[in-house]
């Protein structure tokens, strides 16, 4: 079982990620799912780059992932928009949403 199995609450997923993650790596992690979002509703890879200050490199790994990944990117992205909880997590860093 994986460790992130194991977070119980939004809580407890806030904490762990915050001592986990340096605040770059967090607000890097938020701004590549900000990307990601932003892919799905079309938006121009210009327009993510002045939102998030990706590279158009990262982004267009985002949007590899996002097509050819693992599918993690698709799976929440899914339960976002079937209506499920969404938990903001803005507070563990700038750039997570």
């Amino acid at each position: 079982m994986g460790v992130i199995m194991l977070l119980k609450t939004p809580e407890e997923a806030e904490k762990f990620f915050r001592d986990l993650l340096t605040e770059k790596e967090l607000i890097e992690c938020g701004n590549r799912w900000k990307a990601a979002q932003m892919l799905r509703d079309k938006e121009s890879y210009i327009a993510i780059a002045k939102e998030t200050g990706l590279s158009s490199t990262t982004i267009a790994r985002v949007s590899k992932w996002l097509g050819e990944g693992a599918g993690g990117y698709k799976i929440i992205l899914q339960r976002m928009q079937s209506g499920k909880k969404h938990h903001n997590l803005s507070s563990i860093g700038k750039g997570l949403c």
